[in-house]
């Protein structure tokens, strides 16, 4: 397999993190673009990639950074918006940069990250902005300078994932009930390794080229079966209280005023859409999805340590 020299925005990232160690492993030179290189030295380890600090918003630094790639893969992406970093300048003009700095530097092959049910119809400022980012890339990679391929995974969880260990924070926070929104929200949760290796599997697959891909696991679930899961797993005793529609939306009106935004009118909004797939995995990767059963657990179950270790010291 001859080397390439791949760019990745977004590497230090969740999802980022599991493809980097894959293209290293397949002796690729991996080039991560980061915010704050020291945060992110234990990555390192790994022989043939590099950390390069600096704005992926500045277009200058892309042209720098994408200069002799064989290919970049843009994995940036947020949930909510706030301040100068919202949906469309994280989503659609990063995306525009990265072409235009491809365009420049002839860069012949993008992977793309983009998101379930992105549509420029849909309900929320998330999904239409995705949707459009999409969009732009394909629409650009028509001209024939560059070769695109985007992915549009449902929810991933993993060790490190911001969904399962969201509401595993919140059941072992509240101590009697958890008022759970948008209780029947259905999700197809994929492993972040099943997607990761898609991307992998990808990069010098001509069969990709062109494509928009959907990625979900092997099962769907409602919001209110997840959670119930979830407390399951950690040993808890939690009454989850199932809120109607005005209420979840009531919840997001206040919640996205706390610090941090935790549930947003727009995350509301985008589970108006159940995010699912039809069929299974894309045949052309050969991979069996991964079941969120074989997993979750292993990485609850060292979330749930310390509490447990703090009951036993309590005497209860």
């Amino acid at each position: 397999m001859s080397t390439l020299n791949i760019c990745i925005l977004g590497g230090s990232g969740f999802v980022g993190r599991s493809i980097a160690p894959k293209l290293v492993a397949q002796r690729h030179n991996v080039k991560v673009l980061t915010r704050r290189r020291e945060r992110q030295r234990d990555m390192l380890v790994f022989p043939s990639l590099t950390l390069v600090e600096g704005d992926v918003n500045e277009l200058g630094f892309l042209r720098e950074q994408f200069q002799e790639s064989d290919a970049v893969i843009n994995l940036i992406g947020i949930l909510n918006s706030s301040g100068k970093n919202s949906f469309q300048r994280i989503h659609v003009e990063l995306a525009n940069k990265v072409v235009e700095a491809m365009t420049q530097t002839g860069v012949p092959r993008l992977l793309h990250m983009s998101g379930l049910h992105a549509e420029k119809d849909g309900p929320s400022k998330y999904l239409r902005s995705k949707a459009e980012a999409e969009d732009f890339v394909h629409e650009s990679a028509g001209s024939g300078s560059f070769q695109v391929t985007s992915f549009r995974p449902s929810v991933i969880f993993g060790p490190r994932d911001s969904f399962i260990n969201r509401f595993a924070g919140l059941l072992q926070t509240m101590p009697l009930f958890l008022p759970l929104a948008c209780p029947r929200a259905r999700f197809q949760p994929v492993y972040v390794e099943d997607v990761a290796q898609c991307f992998v599997q990808a990069v010098k697959d001509h069969d990709t080229f062109g494509q928009r891909y959907n990625l979900c696991g092997p099962r769907a679930y409602s919001l209110l079966e997840l959670v119930n899961y979830i407390t399951h797993e950690l040993g808890l005793k939690r009454r989850i209280i199932p809120l109607s529609d005005w209420q979840s939306r009531l919840q997001a009106l206040a919640m996205q005023l706390v610090p941090g935004k935790p549930f947003t009118l727009d995350n509301y909004n985008s589970m108006r859409i159940d995010s699912v797939c039809d069929g299974g995995f894309p045949e052309v990767f050969e991979i069996t999805p991964t079941p969120m059963e074989a997993v979750v657990p292993t990485y609850l179950k060292k979330r749930s340590e310390p509490l447990n270790k703090l009951r036993k010291f309590a005497g209860r």
